[in-house]
């Protein structure tokens, strides 16, 4: 692969990253919208079919997002940040020979 190559392999990669960190937390926002807005349906779903409390279903559905959250940022936003540092570096060094 010649350097034009690899740069427009990272370029493409980072861009898939951002891609999926928007995605993901759009599907945090509808999760908290789903969970705000209509608490008591998915309290009344989620205590049928298993024996939960609300504070049950509460802990679960924050963790659930916190750990969502965590991924976002460990997985795609971080390596996103990562990749683009490391083109800007290498971008630098061209314009300098």
């Amino acid at each position: 692969m010649t350097k034009e190559d690899v740069h427009y392999l990272l370029d493409r990669l980072s861009r898939i990253f951002l891609w999926c960190f928007i995605l993901t937390l759009a599907l945090l926002l509808f999760w908290f919208a789903v969970f705000a807005l209509a608490g008591g349906w998915v309290f009344q779903l989620h205590s049928y079919w298993f024996d939960l409390d609300w504070y049950d279903v509460n802990l679960v559905f924050y963790t659930g997002m916190a750990a969502l959250k965590i991924m976002a940022f460990v997985f795609f936003l971080f390596p996103f940040i990562a990749i683009r540092l490391v083109l800007r570096k290498t971008d630098k060094s061209q314009r300098k020979v």
